[in-house]
């Protein structure tokens, strides 16, 4: 049996056995396929075709996970992951990302999330923000600081990075709805890119999609649950709901109409939601019909059109004051599609 790794000085483990390693991080961190299912957290979504692919997200995640957490090769887990169906590719791209980002802070110099988002996951970056966010989820917050790589190339959208905390806000509900969607918790600031105050809406926007998952993408529970929220949460979160609902599906048009006329006065964010899931989709290269259908009901255009209008929107100088450039960005789809901005 080969050797445990060993605590070096600095704190972190030195991959002595990459297996025995792979099998103690993905006992410690993972869960399980079953733990991830609606069952199996405890949502009460009643099993049809449009539920079960929204239940094959987690999973995915979790396959995606598993093999970036145990390969020896990042060259492995990029040919594995071209193996995974282009509509649950970039989700299993964000579990890689996750235990790669995992991997980086338990040994010295690590640079797998890196490669990882520059190599194969380059088409679905906005994803492996998300990944990163995962790990976030399970790791203390004074290892934080290793988790994001340094990326400055434009078409790997570093100012994108506060998808990290979206998707460290899924996580949190996704995995203990209670505290976080029943108690609406409110999770203490972290000063990330600069503006800790802005860490509560960002977060929010992942409460927003996991909601859409909690309940089985069912219109009447997912608006019930916003509204159960105090007003001044509820923005981002149907931003997040809109997100997940054109990206990953699950409703029908029927569904979608009567899901925009649900988000009354705050449309638009459901809308500008749909506007990002819309060009991360776009920019990996493959669009799902469910996708077209959402961003024509919450927007009346095309996939191709807000794309688009996406990349005209980007904030690369925000003024002072104007918040993140993420913000900056959010606030400008909301502003170009002709919505209410609230």
């Amino acid at each position: 049996m080969a050797a445990p790794a060993a605590l070096t000085e600095s704190g972190a483990y030195e991959e002595a056995s990459v297996p025995a390693l792979g099998a103690l991080r993905r006992l410690l961190m993972a869960p399980s396929l079953d733990d991830v299912s609606f069952a199996g957290r405890g949502f009460t979504v009643e099993p049809t075709p449009l539920t079960q692919q929204l239940e094959a997200v987690p999973q995915a995640v979790v396959t995606g996970f598993e093999w970036g957490i145990e390969d020896k090769d990042l060259a492995t887990t990029e040919r594995r992951l071209a193996l995974i169906a282009p509509l649950n590719r970039g989700f299993a791209y964000e579990g890689a990302t996750m235990a790669c980002a995992i991997r980086d802070t338990m040994g010295p110099g690590g640079h797998r999330a890196a490669d990882l988002m520059r190599g194969g996951g380059r088409p679905h970056i906005f994803l492996n923000y998300i990944g990163i966010g995962f790990a976030m989820a399970k790791l203390p917050r004074p290892l934080w600081k290793k988790l994001v790589p340094t990326l400055t190339e434009p078409d790997l959208y570093p100012a994108m990075s506060w998808l990290c905390v979206d998707g460290y806000g899924f996580d949190r509900a996704y995995f203990d709805t209670d505290t976080w969607v029943g108690g609406q918790r409110l999770d203490a600031p972290y000063d990330w890119d600069g503006d800790p105050s802005y860490w509560q809406r960002a977060f929010d926007q992942g409460v927003g999609r996991a909601l859409w998952f909690i309940h089985g993408g069912h219109v009447g529970n997912v608006s019930a649950a916003v509204r159960a929220f105090a007003g001044d949460r509820r923005a981002d979160l149907w931003s997040g709901v809109g997100l997940a609902a054109t990206f990953a599906g699950g409703s029908t048009p029927s569904d979608l109409a009567a899901l925009r006329a649900e988000a009354g006065e705050l449309a638009g964010h459901l809308a500008q939601g749909s506007v990002f899931a819309a060009k991360a989709r776009h920019h990996a290269g493959f669009v799902p019909e469910h996708s077209e259908a959402a961003v024509a009901a919450f927007t009346g255009r095309t996939v191709e059109a807000v794309a688009r209008l996406a990349d005209g929107c980007a904030a690369t100088d925000p003024e002072q004051g104007a918040g993140p450039a993420y913000e900056v960005w959010r606030r400008n789809v909301r502003t170009q599609l002709g919505a209410l901005v609230v």
